[in-house]
């Protein structure tokens, strides 16, 4: 992807671009544009490098226009840019976006198709994001077959309870529980208590933004498809972290070989904060980066919130997957998380994608519930230096120390924009100048 112009600012970002399997593409004169961000590294006095991972996104226009958005925001932010180049005179960043592919399916509708010919085309788009093994293909044939007939059946056959049983299994996903990795930190896969919850479910996405995180827009909707939807949710789960795993850290070691002065600054949103995670991780959560990064932003994350704790109060003698990062000291700035009480998604369609009871998304006071999201509650757990803050407005200046961890209450900015649609709630609302102005005070820290 060529250098991309931000409409309306001065800024300008690269945009890489992987695979399903975490390769590269390449660009139209065949080259890779890592090897053009090395070599930039290495010519010009960069002192700082952001690295952006979407979320919740499908295609390459999508991944523009959010980044668009996003430095958008950070461009008008001229009071934090001047504060930056009064720190550091010779301030001049570097900007890159990574697109992953994740949107887990198309936006056909089933229910508009009635022949052989059209289950297997949903057949051959649905089999790659789950498993492309004929157990698999055999197993969507009978899903969508029934989907056909009835979109709501009064429970789930046994034909598709064994059907999306397979499925599972053909997936290749675990079920560790609350100290699983990204992937598998859910409960056991159980197809018909996933089909009781999606009336649940039916009635969050209706009623608020929550496609935003577990379905695409008008794609598979029908409480039949439920526990194909949750499957999809995990297989594009565990991508993000194998991208960042592998991808994401060979990009970051590259980049960082490339200039040994240049500080680095890496922000997600939603599965993007798996990607972004998991690039400091590295490959089986085990990777060594050439030096720490200088401070790590996750928006509305999607990922576990004991994802970072030395010790999980649900899973008692284990650490969150990603606390490494913490304990081997991979962020030597700040790590900031943000959370609104209006992010539905996170809020509520990620513990139901966990495999809990419905009943359970409601907890005691002054507890935690097993499963829940950063993006609703935050960094949390035992062993970790923690500070919960507000999030500030643009004349506020942050105070923020390297080695800690950040919970920013950002409700006030990170809410649901007034007349918003369906697919336009807070878990997408995140170009805030406010958000912007939390990444550059980050940024700031020595």
């Amino acid at each position: 992807m060529p250098l991309e112009s931000v409409t309306g600012t001065n800024l300008q970002y690269y945009l890489v671009s992987f695979d399903a399997k975490g390769k590269e593409r390449p660009e139209a004169d065949g080259s890779l544009l890592s090897q053009t961000l090395q070599k930039q590294l290495r010519d010009q006095p960069i002192t700082d490098v952001f690295l952006f991972s979407h979320g919740w996104m499908g295609d390459v226009p999508a991944a523009r226009a959010q980044y668009g958005r996003w430095i958008t925001a950070m461009a008008q932010n001229q009071a934090d840019i001047a504060q930056l180049k009064k720190l550091r005179p010779d301030f001049n960043p570097l900007l890159i976006g990574l697109h992953w592919p994740s949107l887990p399916w198309g936006d056909e509708s089933v229910e508009a198709k009635s022949s052989e010919a059209a289950v297997e085309e949903m057949v051959s788009r649905h089999a790659p994001q789950i498993a492309e093994t004929e157990a698999a293909r055999s197993a969507l044939r009978t899903i969508f077959t029934a989907g056909m007939e009835d979109l709501e059946p009064s429970t789930l056959s046994p034909d598709l309870i064994e059907a999306y049983t397979t499925l599972n299994q053909e997936s290749g996903l675990g079920s560790a529980g609350a100290a699983g990795d990204p992937g598998s930190d859910r409960e056991p896969f159980d197809p018909a208590a996933i089909y009781q919850n999606s009336e649940i479910e039916t009635e969050l996405i209706e009623d608020s933004e929550s496609y935003g995180l577990l379905d695409g827009k008008g794609s598979l909707f029908g409480r039949v498809f439920s526990p194909l939807r949750t499957l999809s949710y995990w297989r594009m789960k565990d991508r993000a972290r194998e991208i960042g795993e592998n991808a994401g850290f060979k990009l970051l070691s590259q980049l960082q070989q490339a200039n040994r002065n240049s500080r680095f600054h890496l922000v997600g949103h939603s599965f993007g904060c798996i990607v972004a995670s998991a690039t400091l991780s590295g490959p089986k959560n085990q990777g060594t980066l050439p030096r720490p990064v200088h401070s790590l932003t996750l928006i509305q994350g999607a990922l576990s919130f004991w994802s970072y704790c030395a010790d999980i109060p649900k899973a008692r003698g284990t650490a969150g997957y990603f606390y490494p990062i913490v304990k081997l000291g991979k962020v030597a700035g700040p790590i900031l998380a943000t959370t609104s009480d209006s992010d539905v998604s996170v809020g509520k369609m990620y513990p139901l994608a966990s495999g809990i009871a419905s009943s359970s998304l409601d907890f005691a006071p002054g507890d935690w519930p097993k499963y829940g999201a950063i993006g609703t509650f935050g960094i949390q757990g035992d062993g970790i230096p923690i500070t919960n803050l507000p999030m500030l407005p643009l004349n506020q200046p942050y105070q923020f120390e390297g080695g800690k961890i950040y919970n920013l209450e950002a409700s006030t900015y990170i809410t649901t924009p007034q007349g918003a649609g369906a697919f336009e709630g807070s878990h997408n609302a995140i170009a805030q100048p406010e958000v912007a102005h939390a990444v550059w005070s980050a940024a700031m820290v020595k």
